[in-house]
């Protein structure tokens, strides 16, 4: 690694990391636990929440996505190329873009139920959304477990990502977490 190559991320990728995951997070707890209220009012506010966040987690995977994409990321510290197997090195790149697919999938699969099941979207109670698809109420009942399948499938790779972040940060103790966490870091 030259000089030139950063051996950390960015402010702003760091902030949109950290952010997104607490939005997912929350997410995924929030709607954990409002699939399981009876019907009533406190149940539809959470359904509303769950919704805000999920379009917020959408434009804010777009603004990730987006700065990644022009924005090189650091490479990976010499020592941890070297002692990474070729299929963890594999695995870490897959998991990578398939959590990034999940950022946008689990979301859209949520506003598509939404559509179909003819429950309009208005973000934060102030901005109604167009519906993402017409509404069919028939197919929505097929449709339903689709978003449940994708946050889950999500929620698997989140914790695969932590554990692998924490074996290296614990185990292996090569800085790799250093290069994501917030704040300075000493030299």
């Amino acid at each position: 690694m030259n000089a030139s190559t950063p051996s950390r991320y960015s402010g702003t990728a760091i902030a949109l990391h950290w952010l997104l995951a607490l939005m997912i997070l929350g997410s995924l707890g929030l709607g954990y636990y409002m699939t399981g209220l009876p019907f009533s009012p406190e149940r539809l506010k959470f359904y509303n929440w769950h919704k805000w966040a999920g379009i917020t987690i959408l434009v804010l995977s777009l603004a990730r996505l987006a700065w990644r994409l022009t924005h090189r990321p650091p490479a990976l510290p010499a020592a941890v190329e070297r002692s990474m197997p070729g299929w963890q090195t594999r695995a870490y790149h897959a998991t990578h873009w398939a959590m990034y697919a999940l950022f946008f999938a689990v979301p859209l699969a949520g506003w598509a139920y939404s559509s179909m099941a003819g429950f309009p979207i208005v973000w934060f109670g102030v901005l109604p959304l167009p519906d993402f698809v017409p509404v069919d109420k028939e197919f929505a009942k097929v449709f339903k477990p689709v978003h449940a399948v994708l946050a889950y499938t999500l929620l698997a790779l989140i914790v695969l990502h932590v554990a692998a972040a924490l074996k290296h940060h614990l185990v292996d103790r090569d800085g790799l977490l250093v290069r994501m966490r917030p704040g300075r870091v000493s030299a």
